[in-house]
């Protein structure tokens, strides 16, 4: 039989009779007040849904409206659209259904706008298969639904994060105790440890770790140190089930429920492979280390090789009978060869190198001194168009504490520059002493040229290194750009700084550098003691030349050197310190032959190191083996940091570097002649 809700308009109005009919006047009356009172939402409707009864509930959330404004409409006046309650569709939806099924119909958290839920129910009611009435309640789920939302949204984050925990394998992921024994264990702690889960859980994490580790106690420190400071991170080797190992990065935080420790978190990552990467670059960077010290080395010996006949030959001309300006000539040539050379040693010395400094030696030095003698050096050699000028402040020290190569080092690259820049005008040096205290003076030195001077936008790199201002194929001004950046790193370490300003006479450059010097405390002392040693000098004329001469009477010295130039140079020295009595060999194992069939053995040896046949150190240990005692001196321009220690390990009496320095060379055949060769006389650069 088709039944009417009012959902039909086209079916026929419905046979049965009112309510009123049906229910005795008591019973109704009961019924009618047991459901007005009701705190829940409730409606009895007819089947023409028409409002037959309204509970305190619904008026409760209807906002003020009265039972007799409601009672007898229909339901539509209750379910308006701007009222929180559930749209009207679903009501009438609700409402078909259960008169279709007979049955109690739910419909639960119908939410109309998002904040708020509803549950709907439905209860139809029939008599002899005639629709009476349906009594429909409303239930404010609000509260329930979010609670079951955050629920829901915990229990599949959970089951989320427990999946993901539990098949990744690219980390182990596991929890211990609060005593460090393992709670959990997933796929990536099996596979990077060989563990399983049943063979694991329970035992201490300790079993990752080597005997060394845990016999420190690592794990221990490690779960200390995470509950101090709220996690510990640690790399190193952990071990397997089957004993090999694996480079581990490991994070342990503690973690807590509510103030009490429940555990630890642990999370491992296997960074062997990044190791091994690591590993071959240290393997490549000290491979290239090597091989650029052996391409210093190399470098060392072949500059000093020439440099050795040019400055030995040099010292033997100054011995010479020369007029006062060939004298001057070739002072200057000497000045400018030490500087040179002890350039030299800095560029090719490994630790500076590797260390990025240079050392500061201290000594008495004369500020005027070395200024006048770089002066000096400029006057022979400038261009007629340029005039040379020098101030030097009266009040500067005769005397202070510093290190007077670096600071000609940086006069000397300035008046370089300045020259190099100018092609007519000036270039003027001044000295001023800037400031003085009880400790140290301040000298400011300045170099000023009349020159190209320097391009605005130049100004900021000068002191880079490998900065050049022409770059072109056909550049006029030759240089390696490293000039000024070695200035400024040496005036640092003068205690210094270093700067530029643009010469306010409208052109040219003023490059200016400042250095502190020490007081000398004692130099009255000092003063007094050189006064004794000047007076000491007159009245005993001995110097280590005539004691060298002295010491050279009768005595035989054996010259190893394969250099023709070096043999003359040598020979010349050696016999201007009065030995006559020298034998050369050409090559190593000449002079091993000679060594050995020498009788009585020579009194001293000069072995220069890299020769054809036989090396000098290798012809040094077959003299030895022959039990020749003769005091070898290794002779070499191999000058590199740590040479000369390996050539006296190797059996060699002494050291001295080329080019040789023939006052140095002096000391050390004193000492050998004069100690028989026992003690070695080097000193370190």
């Amino acid at each position: 039989m088709t039944t009417s809700l009012g959902l039909n308009p086209e079916s026929p109005t419905h046979p049965f009779p009112s309510l009123q009919s049906a229910l005795s006047d008591t019973a109704e009356s009961l019924s009618s007040d047991l459901l007005s009172s009701s705190p829940i939402p409730t409606l009895v409707l007819d089947h023409s849904l028409a409002i037959r009864c309204v509970s305190d509930g619904l008026l409760g959330v209807l906002g003020g409206r009265g039972r007799e404004q409601l009672l007898g409409s229909h339901v539509d006046a209750i379910f308006d659209p701007k009222l929180p309650l559930p749209p009207l569709a679903v009501i009438r939806e609700a409402l078909s259904t259960a008169e279709k099924t007979k049955r109690l119909h739910k419909l639960n958290h119908v939410q109309p706008d998002g904040r708020t839920a509803w549950s709907i129910r439905c209860l139809p009611i029939f008599r002899h298969g005639t629709l009476r009435c349906i009594q429909m309640e409303l239930y404010d789920t609000t509260e329930d639904y979010l609670k079951q939302l955050e629920l829901e949204e915990r229990i599949t984050t959970n089951e989320t994060f427990r999946i993901l925990v539990e098949t990744v394998r690219d980390y182990a992921i596991f929890m211990l105790d609060p005593k460090g024994n393992v709670a959990t264990w997933n796929a990536g702690a099996e596979f990077f440890k060989g563990w399983k889960r049943e063979e694991i859980v329970g035992r201490h994490f300790s079993n990752f770790y080597g005997k060394e580790d845990r016999d420190n106690d690592k794990p221990g420190r490690e779960l200390r140190d995470a509950i101090r400071d709220g996690r510990c991170e640690d790399e190193g080797w952990r071990y397997r089930k089957d004993g090999s190992r694996f480079w581990a990065n490991v994070v342990i935080t503690p973690v807590y429920r509510g103030d009490t420790l429940i555990g630890f978190s642990k999370v491992t990552r296997d960074l062997t492979e990044r190791r091994r990467a690591e590993e071959k670059l240290v393997s490549a960077f000290e491979e290239a280390s090597k091989l650029k010290s052996e391409f210093l080395a190399n470098m060392s010996h072949e500059i000093r090789t020439p440099m050795h006949g040019m400055l030995s030959a040099l010292t033997l001309l100054l011995d010479t009978q020369l007029n006062p300006e060939q004298l001057d000539l070739a002072k200057v040539i000497q000045e400018s060869g030490e500087v040179l050379l002890q350039v030299i040693n800095d560029i090719l010395d490994y630790s500076k190198l590797a260390s990025g400094s240079f050392s500061v030696s201290s000594d008495i030095i004369s500020v005027t001194d070395i200024i006048q003698s770089v002066f000096r050096s400029y006057e022979k050699c400038h261009t007629p168009d340029i005039v040379l000028e020098s101030n030097l402040d009266p009040r500067l020290p005769k005397a202070a504490e510093g290190d007077s190569l670096r600071y000609r080092q940086i006069v000397q690259n300035l008046m370089s520059n300045a020259t190099k820049f100018t092609e007519d005008g000036y270039v003027q040096v001044n000295a001023h002493l800037q400031e003085e205290d009880d400790d140290s003076y301040l000298i400011l030195t300045e170099v000023i040229d009349t020159g190209i001077g320097i391009p605005p936008a130049a100004s900021s790199s000068l002191f880079t290194p490998f900065t050049q201002f022409d770059n072109s194929a056909t550049k006029r001004y030759k240089g390696t750009g490293l000039g000024l950046s070695i200035c400024k790193s040496l005036a640092e370490l003068l205690g210094g700084h270093i700067g530029f300003r643009p010469n306010p006479g409208g052109r040219g450059s003023i490059f200016w550098f400042t250095a502190r010097l020490k007081k000398i405390k004692q130099l009255k002392h000092l003063e007094t003691s050189q006064d004794q040693s000047r007076a000491l000098a007159v009245s005993t004329p001995a110097t280590p030349i005539e004691d060298i001469k002295l010491a050279a009477v009768n005595r035989s010295v054996l010259l190893a050197e394969d250099n023709q130039i070096n043999q003359k140079v040598m020979i010349k020295m050696l016999s201007g310190l009065g030995f006559d009595d020298i034998d050369l060999a050409n090559d190593g194992r000449e002079a091993v032959n000679m060594a050995v069939e020498h009788s009585p053995p020579y009194d001293i040896i000069l072995m220069d190191i890299n020769m054809p046949l036989l090396d000098g150190v290798t012809a040094a240990k077959e003299i030895r083996f022959a039990s020749i005692h003769s005091p070898v001196i290794a002779m070499t321009a191999n000058a590199l940091k740590g040479h000369a220690e390996s050539y006296i390990a190797k059996g060699m009496t002494d050291y001295i570097s080329k080019p040789v320095d023939r006052k140095h060379l002096v000391k050390i055949l004193l000492n050998c002649l004069n100690q028989g060769g026992l003690q070695s006389s080097h000193e370190p650069r």
